[in-house]
């Protein structure tokens, strides 16, 4: 079992990092690999190009496609970012588009969580902005016991949020069990849900 960690902040370790490791030491201790990517500040918009569609991977040859290459290997993913006017950060956003986008078969029924950091608020739209990728992927949203957002202007202000660390705690609890259930259930012959595919219309046909 094994868990794809992306900061979409640009500071490497400040208050989103350290949001994402609190889970990431639960899911350690719950033996739940991890891996990570760390989106760049620059990180190019899509293009809507559709090089994708043909090729199964971007036409950017950056962290996207590195992204997209690892997480084939991963059960789950967990995406942070900060607040930046009540939003998520732009780069990863544009980030995200391009990933979900490129996306194929191996998001079906894997586990996604989104977690942010806030001075004060934002941290719902954000965190709504992320979950959007995972529900119409086939993804299976993982909660916890509060609202996904550690605060603080630093690192070193987010150990003083308890509830907030408590938070990602239960959601690395929260995942870990998914995913063992998840491989439960594969070793006991129960498959993945059928997904019907080829129907895209739109409001004129």
């Amino acid at each position: 079992m094994k868990v794809l960690l992306i900061n979409g902040s640009p500071r490497r370790n400040g208050c989103t990092v350290r949001g994402l490791k609190e889970i990431e030491t639960v899911l350690h201790n719950e033996g739940v690999e991890t891996a990570w990517v760390n989106v760049p500040a620059d990180c190019p918009s899509c293009m809507a190009c559709n090089y994708c569609y043909s090729n199964g991977e971007c036409v950017r040859k950056d962290v996207v496609n590195e992204a997209l290459k690892t997480f084939k290997e991963c059960d789950g993913l967990i995406v942070g970012t900060p607040v930046y006017y009540a939003g998520a950060s732009g780069s990863l956003m544009s980030f995200l588009d391009r990933f979900f986008y490129s996306k194929n078969e191996s998001f079906n029924m894997k586990a996604a969580a989104a977690i942010s950091s806030s001075r004060r608020a934002g941290n719902l739209t954000s965190n709504d902005m992320i979950t959007k990728f995972f529900s119409i992927s086939g993804m299976n949203v993982i909660t916890s016991t509060y609202w996904n957002d550690v605060h603080g202007f630093s690192a070193e202000d987010v150990e003083k949020d308890e509830e907030g660390l408590q938070t990602m705690r239960n959601i690395g609890h929260n995942m870990a069990y998914y995913l063992k259930m998840r491989k439960l259930a594969k070793e006991n012959g129960l498959a993945d849900p059928i997904v019907e595919k080829g129907k895209s219309t739109h409001f004129i046909r």
